[in-house]
């Protein structure tokens, strides 16, 4: 599996996690149960703590990173990700927040401090930068994003559908013999 050290730490992956085995998951990183994480994608925790919940999925080449603590920020930027959470392809998360049955579409990149509540899908290509709150139950687009609408409860329970989705193709990886 391609997990690393980083000093006295090491990734702490629950029970019933994927990790592909093109992935790296270095350092301080915990992954709750059924999470997921896909090709060539890297969770860095370095210099600071990765925590990722239950049933979210880190997809293809996505990439998640830390900023350190500092004498200015002692806490400095953990990367923390709730739970039915889905990351799509290509997405960069850097020392962000990001609340339960979210999607953060293809491309994205949300910067340092930044927090999304509960039930936000952020379009694909968009950019979060450092420090902006995006509040729940919105559709957000756009470099910078800025909320266009409200979302649908159709487009709110598809989070969980997602996440539950990629739970069950995780399942199908597992299943397979070596």
């Amino acid at each position: 599996m391609p997990l690393a050290s980083y000093l006295d730490t090491f990734p702490d992956l629950a029970e019933d996690c994927y990790v592909h085995p093109s992935a790296q998951i270095i350092g301080d990183v915990q992954l709750g149960r059924d999470s997921s994480v896909w090709c060539h994608a890297v969770l860095r925790g370095d210099v600071n703590s990765i925590r990722i919940g239950h049933s979210s999925n880190f997809q293809d080449l996505a990439m998640g990173h830390v900023s350190h603590k500092n004498a200015g920020k002692p806490l400095g930027s953990p990367l923390v990700i709730g739970n039915y959470v889905t990351i799509a392809h290509s997405v960069i998360l850097h020392g962000c927040n990001i609340g339960d049955e979210c999607l953060i579409g293809m491309g994205s990149i949300v910067m340092d401090d930044v927090i999304i509540h509960r039930h936000v899908m952020l379009g694909a290509g968009s950019l979060v930068p450092p420090g902006k709150v995006l509040e729940s139950g919105y559709l957000y687009v756009g470099r910078p994003a800025v909320a266009v609408r409200a979302l649908t409860a159709e487009e709110i329970s598809y989070f969980r559908y997602s996440a539950e989705h990629y739970v069950r193709i995780k399942n199908n990886y597992l299943a397979e013999p070596a």
